[in-house]
């Protein structure tokens, strides 16, 4: 749909802006107002550097296409029950995020905190269960695709033309792949519902390997693991080790041959996050560096105290891997952290440039890094 451009007074002019550039000169008003809220009168020095900060911000969301790499889409998301109800499009036009990696969750039934408040699988699942949940959580993305404007993204193709058209996409996501129960044709099941992005392990035992904040059984990848990473990579996922123990992540860097994710974490003892009771979740440097030499990337989740702690958590893992191995996995769902909806986006990007990182720099972690990963992995 074509609409009248305006100028800074509210005047009409003859000619049509498309829809994209519609969308961008929105987004810079709206920003800018948001931004800018106590800095300052108009005219102001303070309040003039709010708005070129945003405005900058906002032409590093044009020219990369940014990308939360880990996401259950907040408490309206794929976690809900309910149906969907267009908030996770409408946060994301509204903050300029491009793609959604929106994760669901196949052993969320069997799910519940223990004493300390971990996650942790309450009971064996039923032979088929994590299964016909994971496909239930296919259909409910379906009717979100359909019914708000989103578009899923099959290829870095359709990340590029999504972006172009202004347009937010998701790339489907697993979290844990329980719900195989060694039928490696259900991986091409999922491949061929639209999923592009699956993570070996979460909270429930499985036969890939271990996860962090399990008992360690297998020492590491199994080799059905491995087996299990040759098909991902084969039919073309990216294949992400989050929550992975050190073994299992440093194991499946030896058996693949494309870049690997991990998707959500911060350094150990992040000084940036402080005492958190998801010192568990965190990895080494080690860790992070193995992840790295695959060419691949790690997200910072957004369990923060600010955007500026954040951004400093960014730095820690840069200093350790490099800027072209870092991007964002916010873990975004309905637990508190910096970024509770997405329309708080642009206002992350905003705080990375405030906080030293460079425009460029900023492109690579929004999504540049991802995009890497995503084209080598899925193409």
């Amino acid at each position: 749909m074509d609409c009248c451009c305006v100028d800074c007074c509210g005047h009409g002019h003859p000619h049509a802006f498309t829809r994209r550039q519609w969308m961008w000169s929105t987004a810079l008003a709206s920003v800018g107002t948001m931004l800018s809220g106590g800095v300052g009168p108009r005219g102001s020095s303070a309040a003039a550097q709010t708005a070129e900060n945003a405005s900058a911000a906002l032409d590093v969301l044009r020219k990369s296409i940014s990308v939360d790499v880990h996401t259950h889409g907040g408490m309206t998301g794929i976690m809900s029950q309910a149906p969907p109800n267009g908030d996770l499009a409408k946060g994301m036009r509204a903050g300029s995020l491009a793609v959604a990696c929106l994760a669901d969750v196949p052993d969320a039934p069997i799910l519940r905190r223990n004493a300390a408040g971990v996650l942790t699988a309450m009971r064996t699942p039923e032979p088929g269960e994590l299964y016909k949940y994971h496909l239930g959580r296919l259909d409910w993305v379906d009717e979100m695709v359909a019914s708000h404007n989103l578009r899923r993204a099959l290829t870095a193709a359709d990340l590029e033309a999504a972006h172009a058209a202004g347009q937010p996409a998701i790339v489907g996501d697993v979290e844990g792949l329980d719900f195989l129960e060694g039928k490696l044709e259900r991986l091409e099941h999922s491949h061929q519902r639209g999923v592009r992005h699956v993570q070996l392990v979460h909270y429930t035992p499985n036969d890939i390997g271990d996860f962090q904040t399990g008992i360690v059984t297998h020492h590491g990848l199994t080799p059905y693991g491995a087996e299990v990473i040759r098909a991902c990579q084969r039919l073309g996922f990216v294949c992400d080790v989050a929550h992975a123990t050190e073994d299992t992540a440093k194991a499946a860097v030896r058996v693949s041959t494309k870049p690997l994710l991990l998707s959500h974490t911060a350094i150990s003892g992040s000084p940036a996050m402080g005492p958190t009771p998801l010192a568990a979740r965190q990895i080494s440097r080690d860790h992070a560096r193995a992840i790295a030499q695959t060419g691949g990337a790690i997200g910072i989740w957004h369990f923060f105290p600010s955007l500026e702690k954040y951004v400093d958590g960014l730095k820690e893992m840069a200093d350790v891997v490099g800027v072209d191995h870092v991007c964002i996995g916010t873990d975004q769902s309905s637990n508190p952290g910096i970024l509770p909806d997405y329309t708080q986006w642009v206002h992350l990007v905003a705080a990375m440039l405030r906080g030293g990182f460079s425009a460029e720099e900023a492109g690579r972690i929004a999504g540049g890094n991802y995009m890497r990963v995503f084209r080598a992995a899925v193409g």
